[in-house]
């Protein structure tokens, strides 16, 4: 059954962000995937040992693999950017550390401004299936399981989020194993489509920090003893675990569209669904109930499966699932098609590695950009195909090369699967973005100068920003493909404005990007008239100083101000010590004036604290000492002088 009333449904795909194993953000991922790059690499020592865990032969305790897709600088964060101490961004797993970051990227990415967000109810899907930080810290011993870490349980992904950024919406975690993030898409769709949310954010997040799973796997043989994914392969032997975060910030499309919003594809359905009892045991995949859930997100999206031009798979590389995932789609996707045109099923799981919880949003975020580009990129690993695929019966074919998408007058259409290994299936079905709306303005006078606004928490993030305008606004840059009036309207209109702030006026790019290599080289810009309201702490004035608005364009992101913070490598700066014992300890609020005895600190408490000292400075407190210590100001200077290194 077809549906009419597919775009009162569809949902459109606003903003979105990665960090994936050889890409920081969505367009290093599409040059990864446009050459054919493996970015799997040998696990880093700082992980774990595998060399000491490797053994080619089953044997327990042991791990298959010794490679796969890694993140680098998983313990930087910009602390400050989101008022964190350095203690307790130490604390916090790198995953909601991660998440934080990369949701503010997909944000500006959207052009969707946080403070307009706040307050509202927006939506927070998170899949996740992870806690190595939280349970390697409990390894420690329970005399590590402080209050503190009440902060990594997983519940507390989509939680930090909508606690951050003041969404209101709901904030759900979901863990159905390998389908976690398209499943989050799945739900994301179902809360927008009935109105329970204006906006809503899908993410997925997974950092390997331990080797239990990977010895688990390799155990069952499901582990690539290569650690790369071959799917669709005869060789193909299971899968390599790979770090990935992303998100994708979703809207109704008909909203979308009235807000002159960039959209950068369409979901037109999705479907999710268990295996239920057609398959021997939980663990083993089913055809049956992948044949089900193909078929259900097809019809919920109101478009002919025969139509579909690529579907990136679930693609793990499993000898046994593989064969079963390309059965599935060859006979839904294959009934009807012509036959010169063979559908298309690739994997990113080829190029980096297996994300798990956040494979699908991996596989769905390179779905958009091929989308974009009309470019199916090569599948990586596939050297003879796997026997058990009866490759002359279905019309499915793995990409080798670089693929264009063909021309056939309607938009391009993508699958997206995933499957886990909770048994629970997902599908979402994507088409390409409709054309922009030429903007209904008379053409500029030639003398005509625009004003680009933009700002930072910081001097140094400020300055960094205005390298980054430069080279964008630059001969080689992104922004030359982008009317000078368009960027500067969004610029003023569509990032959040911070209290370090920076305008220069300019008639063209050249001439702006010029001003803005003389600030970075001296510090200093002469003030644009039109700017003065911007630099005292509000907007620029865009309906007044340029009448109508322009379309909204891609910028360069926020630069964050990174530093590393791990457990263990700390120092405390001026009153964190005693900041960070307070909140474990303390019953009420408080201030430097408040007596330990009011805030319900005992003599108990002041046993346990100086048991945290111990531990945590390396000092042996005089108790003598901290007994005369009566209120939080006294506190804070006493814990100063406690000048040792967290260990």
């Amino acid at each position: 059954m077809i549906r009419s009333d597919v775009d009162e449904r569809a949902v459109a795909v606003v903003g979105m962000a990665c960090r994936l194993p050889g890409a920081s953000g969505a367009e290093e991922l599409w040059s990864l995937l446009r050459d054919g790059v493996d970015a799997t690499t040998e696990t880093p020592p700082e992980r774990y040992d595998a060399g000491a865990l490797h053994s080619t032969a089953r044997a327990p305790g042991k791990m298959a693999g010794r490679r796969a897709g890694y993140l680098g600088g998983v313990a930087d964060f910009d602390a400050g950017f989101f008022g964190m101490s350095s203690i307790e961004a130490a604390e916090l797993d790198p995953q909601q550390r991660l998440l934080l970051m990369t949701t503010w990227e997909a944000l500006e990415d959207g052009g969707q401004l946080p403070d307009r967000l706040a307050g509202t109810r927006t939506g927070v899907f998170v899949g996740n299936a992870r806690a190595d930080h939280l349970e390697l810290v409990l390894r420690q011993g329970l005399e590590h399981a402080t209050a503190a870490q009440l902060n990594n349980f997983r519940s507390l992904m989509p939680a930090r989020l909508s606690h951050v950024f003041d969404f209101r919406g709901p904030s759900v975690l979901l863990d159905t194993a390998c389908s976690a993030s398209l499943v989050a898409v799945h739900q994301a769709v179902q809360s927008l489509r009935s109105g329970e949310c204006p906006l809503a954010l899908a993410a997925g997040v997974n950092l390997t920090f331990r080797p239990d799973e990977g010895v688990i796997m390799s155990q069952a043989g499901s582990m690539a003893a290569d650690g790369r994914s071959k799917f669709g392969d005869a060789d193909a032997d299971g899968h390599a675990p790979s770090d990935a975060v992303g998100v994708v910030v979703l809207k109704r499309l008909t909203d979308a569209l009235a807000d002159g919003d960039r959209i950068r594809a369409v979901i037109q359905g999705s479907a999710i669904g268990n295996d239920g009892r057609t398959s021997d045991t939980v663990l083993n995949p089913s055809l049956e109930g992948q044949l089900s859930v193909l078929r259900w997100a097809y019809e919920d999206a109101g478009t002919s499966p025969a139509d579909v031009d690529y579907v990136e798979a679930h693609g793990s590389g499993s000898p046994t699932l593989d064969p079963l995932e390309l059965t599935a789609l060859g006979t839904v996707l294959g009934a009807g098609r012509p036959s010169d045109r063979p559908l298309l099923v690739g994997s990113v799981k080829t190029n980096i590695g297996h994300a798990e919880a956040a494979g699908g949003l991996s596989g769905l975020i390179k779905t958009v950009l091929c989308l974009e580009h009309r470019q199916i990129p090569a599948s990586l690993h596939v050297g003879t195909p796997h026997p058990g695929v009866p490759w002359n019966e279905l019309p499915v074919e793995i990409p080798d090369k670089l693929h264009d998408l063909p021309d056939l007058g309607r938009p391009a259409v993508a699958g997206v699967s995933a499957q886990g290994s909770s048994a629970l299936n997902a599908h979402v079905v994507l088409r390409e973005a409709p054309a922009p709306a030429p903007p209904a303005l008379e053409p500029a006078p030639a003398d005509t100068r625009y004003v680009l606004v933009f700002s930072a928490r910081g001097p140094a993030a400020l300055k960094a920003l205005a390298h980054s305008y430069a080279d964008y606004l630059g001969p080689e840059g992104q922004g030359t493909a982008h009317p000078l009036r368009d960027i500067c309207f969004s610029a003023a209109t569509r990032r959040q404005h911070h209290t370090h702030r920076l305008a220069v006026e300019g008639a063209d790019h050249a001439e702006m990007a010029a001003a803005l290599t003389a600030f970075a080289e001296s510090g200093a810009l002469p003030l644009p008239p039109a700017a003065r309201g911007f630099y005292e702490g509000r907007g620029l004035d865009w309906p007044t100083e340029y009448g109508a608005p322009g379309r909204f364009v891609p910028l360069p992101r926020y630069p964050w101000q990174t530093k590393r913070h791990w457990p263990g490598e700390q120092h405390h700066p001026d009153g964190e010590l005693a900041d960070r014992m307070l909140r474990e300890h303390a019953r009420t609020g408080y201030d430097d004036t408040s007596t330990l005895v009011e805030i319900g600190i005992d003599s108990l408490a002041r046993l346990r604290i100086l048991v945290e000292l111990a531990r945590t400075t390396g000092v042996d407190a005089d108790p003598e000492e901290f007994g005369q210590v009566r209120t939080v100001g006294e506190l804070r200077r006493w814990t100063e002088a406690l000048e040792a290194p967290v260990l």
